[in-house]
């Protein structure tokens, strides 16, 4: 018998975790924290595992939204094995040492949960296990009713480093988890790998599944719609703000911009970057050789001209034009991004340029959906700021689009699709267009407790 159901992530994207009990070995997949929640509201139902097995634990990559939640999932079930790539374990120590800071800034007092600290990180990825892309392994719980163990495979998934696709194997039944995906080449990731074989359950993200690709262009249509619009920003001595998330987003920008400026006539501007992101770009550097990855030369380490934590940005605008690239990609309150749009929408010879997806709750949205002359709250009790500068979207996604999805089920010629990351529009779209497409296939939308029978 195997069954599943969502601890978070369904019909949202946030607090991203799954869990599923084969034969009676119980894993959780992805233990992620919500972005615009705080305190016990941001992790998943991890109550509704009390009563169940909770023998493995496996991490797709290493967001927030798939990751951020594992040390309170670590302090409920201490005994649970925790699996992950080579990259995202290495990643993994610096983002969640760095949430220890975060965490401790979104909780009050009087929040019954309390942040985790730097000691229960360093014994937490001590014990984390780590394999190599295609490397199999295997699985067997304390409470496994078959004779057979379960196989265990990651696939290179193609959104960020260390990024996978987990195949989990069971006598003969094959389930693919996506994880976040990207079927597509970026500008360091040349695209994820999907297994050869039909499988007969897909878990599948659906980040983007109400999105329409006519409304966006190529990532090299993209790139040259950013340097003619970037060059007339530096031009008219204005400076770009670009909101990125610090894994991930800011190392394909990073290089993106770079080599726009040696190949491709972008004009050449300083760039502030800093942070985490400095430590996570040598991560990429020194793991370039290990993955498949586009410009293998590029070290990334060495594109910014300066900090973003050892300059005062806004000062530095005034001097001379300057790409910023600052997190969090949503604008989130408490964040470097969030303080310097406050002051940056002030100036019109400025602009923000947002590259990656944007939560329809988040500050980020309203900000990419203004126009200059708008009036905007970055947050309920916040002030409203006239928005003076230029606001453009660009699309250089990290996640698959809906065409690249439905080609994924086309691949893996699954019997069931189970639809998960994404709000209902994107599920909504996704499942009708599945059930148009492949007639004989059963699509369900993963729902917070509810059990899904695949066998």
């Amino acid at each position: 018998m195997i069954k599943f159901f969502a601890i978070g992530g369904a019909e949202e994207i946030g607090a991203n975790s799954y869990y599923l009990n084969i034969s009676g070995t119980g894993i959780v997949l992805d233990c992620g924290i919500h972005p615009r929640k705080n305190g016990i509201e941001s992790l998943p139902r991890f109550e509704l595992l009390d009563e169940l097995p909770v023998d493995f634990v496996i991490i797709s990559h290493a967001h927030q939204d798939h990751i951020g939640s594992l040390p309170y999932l670590v302090q409920r079930f201490p005994h649970a094995i925790i699996f992950t790539t080579d990259q995202t374990k290495e990643i993994a120590e610096l983002t969640l040492h760095n949430s220890v800071k975060i965490l401790k800034d979104r909780l009050s007092s009087s929040d019954l949960l309390q942040p985790y600290n730097h000691e229960e990180i360093d014994l937490l990825v001590k014990s984390i296990r780590s394999y190599e892309y295609k490397e199999s392994f295997f699985l067997r719980g304390l409470r496994h009713e078959s004779s057979s163990d379960i196989s265990i495979t990651f696939y290179d998934a193609g959104h960020i480093l260390g990024s996978a696709g987990i195949m989990i194997e069971h006598n003969g039944f094959k389930i693919f988890y996506t994880g976040d995906i990207n079927m597509s080449p970026q500008e360091i990731l040349a695209g994820a790998d999907l297994p050869k074989e039909k499988v007969d359950v897909l878990i599948m993200e659906s980040t983007y599944g109400k999105t329409d690709i006519a409304q966006i262009g190529t990532w090299n249509s993209e790139a040259r719609r950013l340097v003619k619009a970037a060059n007339k920003v530096i031009s008219q001595g204005g400076s770009i703000l670009i909101p990125v998330f610090a894994l991930g987003k800011t190392q394909e920008m990073m290089l993106l911009i770079s080599n726009l400026m040696k190949r491709s006539g972008l004009i050449e501007t300083p760039i502030i970057a800093g942070g985490i992101s400095k430590k996570i770009s040598r991560r990429y550097d020194v793991n370039r050789f290990k993955v498949n990855r586009q410009y293998i030369d590029s070290e990334l380490a060495y594109i910014a001209d300066s900090d973003l934590y050892e300059v005062n940005v806004l000062s530095e605008i005034q001097k001379k034009s300057t790409i910023v690239l600052a997190s969090s990609g949503m604008i989130l309150e408490k964040t470097i991004s969030h303080n310097l749009v406050k002051e940056w929408i002030k100036y019109k010879q400025n602009a923000v340029f947002i590259v990656g997806y944007m939560d329809p709750d988040t500050p980020g949205y309203r900000v990419a959906n203004a126009v200059t002359g708008d009036e905007i709250k970055l947050s309920d009790f916040s002030i409203p700021g006239k928005v003076n500068c230029i606001v453009q979207r660009f699309y250089f996604p990290s996640h698959s689009n809906r065409e690249e999805l439905l080609n994924i089920v086309r691949i893996l010629k699954p019997g069931r699709v189970v639809l998960v990351h994404g709000d209902q529009d994107a599920i909504g779209w996704m499942g009708m267009k599945i059930l148009e497409l492949f007639t004989s296939m059963k699509v369900h939308a993963a729902e917070v407790g509810k059990w899904i029978e695949f066998n």
